[in-house]
């Protein structure tokens, strides 16, 4: 039996050294981090293509997303591979243009996704985060069909407001998966990795 990845989807930037996602990259040995060429230029076709290319590669994963990562693990709502999803932990998704406006500069990131999600998901708030308000955030995730985890005023969930290693997120995480156990088991056709088939046991 193969363990399922856990897919680390940074946003802008990317997540630095004392990143809460670097250090869950550490702590489990399952993670994969969805590397982008370009982390300062957010192309969304670009970045979305890498991600399917990871999920591919790692079908039945959990993704863990940060920021602009978690608005672009929701337009997997679109994609032809969303059914190889376990589930998705979406960390303070951030609104585009909040963050073109908080970095002095337009990105090239599209439209914000309103799709319902087709994988069980959790989104994870901040009262106080300054690239998304949380009243806007929570109608998002209605929209998403994902419940809202509020963890009070943090900030951004980052380096900044003080989050590095987050043994909490791993207990979402497995909420996340738990939930997963309601959902369809793929067929081995569906879930190969590599020389072996990799089946739901989450």
């Amino acid at each position: 039996m193969c363990t399922p990845t856990t897919l680390i989807v940074p946003g802008l930037h990317g997540s630095g050294t004392d990143h809460w996602q670097a250090w869950w990259q550490i702590d489990d040995r399952s993670a994969v981090l969805v590397e982008q060429d370009d982390w300062s230029n957010p192309d969304a076709d670009r970045w979305l293509a890498r991600l399917e290319e990871a999920i591919s590669a790692h079908p039945n994963a959990l993704i863990v997303a940060h920021s602009l990562g978690s608005i672009l693990t929701a337009r997997l709502a679109g994609s032809r591979l969303a059914h190889l999803v376990a589930g998705a932990l979406l960390v303070a998704p951030a609104d585009i243009n909040r963050t073109s406006d908080l970095h002095s500069r337009t990105y090239d990131f599209g439209e914000m996704p309103h799709e319902r999600l087709p994988f069980p998901s959790l989104v994870v708030a901040s009262r106080n985060d300054a690239y998304m308000s949380y009243d806007k955030l929570r109608d998002l995730a209605v929209e998403w069909g994902s419940p809202i985890h509020d963890i009070g005023y943090v900030g951004h969930i980052n380096v900044a407001s003080g989050f590095g290693r987050w043994p909490a997120g791993y207990e979402l995480a497995h909420r996340v998966r738990d939930r997963s156990l309601g959902q369809p088991t793929r067929s081995p056709a569906e879930a190969i990795r590599g020389d072996k088939a990799c089946t739901v046991h989450l």
